[in-house]
């Protein structure tokens, strides 16, 4: 793999988030009025320059990957309410996946681990934690891998979000691979801007890549981890700094995971950003992720999106 080790940044770090502001409160309050009272509309401009780079065609990877869903229970949730005016997204998941390379098993998203109530809760932001406790049901994925029977050989991060790293606390000694840039913004700060994520990446093998490789489709930058168009990994900064998608060659042909640029494919088709309320609190960057919404949006419908937390996508691929 074209990786970069690097020094552990997280030993001795705060993994507990900062509590809101009360300017915070109030912005997203506000956001959260205009959410409810007028969704934003699709930028055509942006959607057509977008369009123009994705017809592009794909170069020709010498290599297929297989790409596999680990095991995961869907929890109700009020799309209503989380996306601005979207029917339809009203089931979640906590999604990990395995990609096999003829090389490398690679677990991306390690999203959950045993005893998350106790292990990871208690670092999270207060009103995120009051909202976002996962059900008893949840799968954690250390034993959706046993049932699969998987040991892999390391682990790659959409972005530095508890709900895509905490299950790494269940593998002490496995590898994990980050964006630098994402990296670097998880380990800035005496409290951590995302909680729940320092402790799970602390202690262990760190490797990072930049993304220096030429535009692909619509996405501007790009990484090919394996040198063979199997895995190409690109720039969806916005939800967090470093944000990526996992552009895979499948036999079946392209896959991108697309992280948390969106939690449901509803919101790709039909161009819904999240509510101020939770956006507000989840986005760094809500115009970065808006104008990543449309870079997916503007894909040929050959290429299969799957967004981390759609679990109905997810299956039926």
């Amino acid at each position: 793999m074209d990786v970069t080790s690097r020094p552990n940044p997280f030993a001795g770090l705060d993994s507990r988030a900062a509590p809101l502001t009360p300017s915070d409160a109030v912005s997203m309050a506000l956001a959260e009025v205009r959410s409810l009272a007028l969704p934003r509309r699709p930028d055509r401009r942006l959607l057509s320059t977008f369009a123009e780079r994705a017809s592009a065609p794909l170069p020709k990877a010498r290599r297929t990957v297989r790409l596999q869903l680990l095991r995961q229970v869907p929890r109700a949730v009020p799309g209503r309410l989380l996306f601005e005016r979207l029917a339809g997204a009203d089931q979640l998941s906590l999604q990990s996946f395995v990609i096999h390379h003829p090389t490398a098993r690679i677990l991306v998203d390690p999203a959950i681990p045993a005893e998350a109530r106790t292990r990871v809760m208690p670092d999270l932001e207060p009103l995120m934690r009051a909202t976002i406790k996962p059900p008893a049901s949840t799968v954690p994925t250390s034993v959706a891998l046993q049932e699969a029977g998987i040991v892999p050989d390391v682990s790659l991060c959409t972005h530095a979000h508890w709900d895509h790293v905490s299950g790494l606390l269940d593998f002490p000694e496995l590898p994990a691979l980050l964006h630098e840039t994402e990296m670097s913004w998880a380990a800035t700060g005496s409290r951590a801007p995302a909680g729940g994520v320092r402790r799970a990446l602390g202690g262990r093998e760190l490797f990072t890549f930049t993304l220096e490789g030429p535009p692909v489709l619509s996405f501007d930058r790009s990484h090919d981890l394996f040198g063979d168009g199997s895995v190409v990994l690109v720039d969806l900064a916005g939800h967090t700094p470093g944000s990526i998608g996992i552009l895979l060659a499948t036999d079946g042909g392209p896959v991108l995971l697309a992280g948390d640029v969106a939690w449901h494919g509803n919101q790709i088709e039909q161009l819904r950003q999240r509510s101020g309320f939770p956006g507000c609190l989840v986005d760094t960057d809500r115009e970065a992720n808006w104008r990543a919404l449309h870079r997916l949006h503007a894909l040929p419908p050959s290429v299969a999106v799957i967004p981390s937390h759609d679990h109905g996508r997810a299956t039926r691929l």
